[in-house]
C-alpha cells in the first residue's frame, strides 16, 4: 500500500472540514481500494538484515513514521488509524489499545511510579476507581479523589508528591461537567501531567490536548467503532509525554489488533453523521423528560445549570449518553420502568446505533466520597441511539406510568 500517497490526501482534506477528513483519509490508491486492507502479521518481513537496520534507524529518527520490525509495533492497518485519530485530536500522536480501558490504564502506567500521587475526578468509570484506589496502593502509589464541583479539593490535595490529575468529564453515571480550562491552569501551576477520559464527546466535540491537557482517552468501542461489534480504545498524546507512554506500550504491549483497527476505521467514516443524529434525537428525548417533575435530568440541556454552562463553555455538541435522577419511593417501579421499555436494550457499554437502558444499583456507581444519592433517588442511563425520537419518546413514555 501507498501510505504516503494516502496521507498526503490526509494532510489535503483536513484543510476542508472534519466531515470531509473523514469520507476522504485513508484510501488504498496502490489496490484501488476505497478502504486499507487488512494487514496482519507477527512477522515483518524484510530484504535482508541492512533493510531490518535501515528501517530501525527510521524509527529512531521518526519514532511516529510507522517504522516496525516486529508485528507487536503494529502494521499498516494500525498505523493509518492512529495517523486519522493524530489529525482528529490535534495532537503529537495517538496510541491504540485492545479496549478503552486498556488507554485509561497506558496514559497512568505511563506517568506515575511508586512514591507518587495522583489526584482523580470522584465520579470516575468505577473500573478506573478499583485501578486508582485499590490496585495501585499496592505499589505505594496513593489516590486522592476530588469534588468536581469544587475544584478547591483538587488543589488543596496537591503535595509534594502529586505526579497526575485524572479527569473523566462528564462524570461516570452522575454525568458531572467540570471546568476543564481551570484544571489544566492548576495542573500547569503545579507542573502535573494531566489526562481525561474523553470517551462521551470524543474529539468531535471536545478537543482536549488542543485544550492543554497531556492526555486523552476515547473508548473506540463506543462512537468510534458505532457498531457495538468491537474493543478498542484510543490515547492521544502530547509530545511532552510521548517518549513515556511509547515506553510503556512497548514493555506492556498493549496494541490494537489490524482486525479491530479496519472496523474502526471503516466506522470512523460516519462518525460525524452518528454523533449529529445521536445528539438531535438526545436533545428531543431530553425536552420530553425535562417535563416530568420525578426525573432530574442529567444532560447539559436545563440552562441556567452549572453543568450546562460548563459543558457550554468547551463541548461543541452533545452525545446520545444521558442520566435520569428519578425520585420514587418503591425501587421496584423504577426497575419496572426500565424493564417496560420496548426499543432500549438491557446492557453495558453504549455509542452504538441502538438505544440502552440501565438502572444503574449503587454499587456499580463507586465508593462515591462526594455523593450522597437519598434512598428516594435512582440513578437510569440512557443511551439514545438512531431511531426515529417519536418512537423512542413513545416508549418512554408509556413505560413512566409504571413510577410510583
Amino acid at each position: 500500500m501507498d501510505i504516503a500517497l494516502s496521507f498526503n490526501h490526509i494532510n489535503f482534506f483536513m484543510g476542508k472540514s472534519f466531515k470531509t477528513f473523514l469520507k476522504h483519509t485513508a484510501k488504498d490508491f496502490h489496490n484501488q481500494s476505497v478502504n486499507p486492507p487488512v494487514v496482519r502479521a507477527s512477522t515483518i518481513i524484510f530484504k535482508s538484515m541492512q533493510h531490518i537496520r535501515k528501517t530501525q534507524k527510521k524509527a529512531l529518527r521518526n519514532p511516529t513514521g510507522g517504522h516496525f520490525d516486529y508485528g507487536r509495533q503494529g502494521t499498516s492497518t494500525t498505523y493509518i488509524l492512529q495517523k486519522i485519530l493524530t489529525k482528529l485530536e490535534e495532537s503529537y500522536h495517538v496510541f491504540t489499545t485492545p479496549t478503552g480501558f486498556g488507554s485509561v490504564f497506558l496514559a497512568i502506567f505511563s506517568v506515575v511510579r511508586p512514591g507518587d500521587e495522583i489526584l482523580v475526578a470522584d465520579p470516575v468509570y468505577s473500573p478506573t476507581r478499583i485501578l486508582t484506589e485499590d490496585y495501585l496502593k499496592d505499589f505505594n502509589i496513593k489516590t486522592v479523589f476530588y469534588n468536581p464541583h469544587d475544584l478547591n479539593t483538587l488543589k488543596n490535595n496537591i503535595t509534594k508528591k502529586t505526579k497526575l490529575i485524572f479527569v473523566e468529564n462528564p462524570g461516570s453515571n452522575t454525568f458531572d461537567f467540570q471546568d476543564l480550562g481551570k484544571i489544566i491552569s492548576i495542573a500547569k501551576k503545579y507542573k502535573l501531567y494531566t489526562a481525561i477520559d474523553n470517551t462521551w464527546g470524543t474529539p468531535y466535540y471536545l478537543k482536549p490536548i488542543k485544550l492543554g491537557f497531556d492526555m486523552s482517552i476515547v473508548s473506540a468501542t463506543k462512537y468510534y467503532s458505532g457498531h457495538s461489534d468491537v474493543m478498542g480504545g484510543s490515547l492521544a498524546v502530547n509530545k511532552r509525554v510521548f517518549s513515556k507512554v511509547k515506553a510503556a506500550e512497548k514493555i506492556t504491549g498493549l496494541r490494537l489488533g489490524p482486525d479491530d483497527a479496519y472496523l474502526i476505521t471503516r466506522g470512523l467514516r460516519t462518525l460525524d453523521v452518528r454523533l449529529d443524529r445521536h445528539r438531535e434525537n438526545a436533545k428531543k428525548v431530553a425536552a420530553f423528560l425535562s417535563k416530568n417533575k420525578r426525573i432530574k435530568l442529567l444532560y447539559p440541556f436545563k440552562k441556567n445549570s452549572q453543568n450546562f454552562r460548563m459543558w457550554e463553555k468547551y463541548y461543541s455538541g452533545a452525545s446520545g449518553l444521558m442520566g435520569l435522577n428519578i425520585k420514587a419511593k418503591n425501587i421496584n417501579s423504577v426497575r419496572k420502568f426500565v424493564n417496560s421499555l420496548k426499543l432500549f436494550g438491557y446492557g453495558y457499554s453504549w455509542g452504538g446505533f441502538e438505544s440502552l437502558a440501565l438502572h444503574q444499583e449503587f454499587r456499580e456507581t463507586g465508593k462515591r466520597k462526594y455523593m450522597n444519592l437519598p434512598k428516594d433517588e435512582h440513578l437510569v442511563r440512557l443511551h439514545i441511539g438512531l431511531e426515529d425520537p417519536n418512537d423512542l419518546i413513545a416508549d418512554i413514555k408509556q413505560a413512566l406510568r409504571h413510577l410510583r
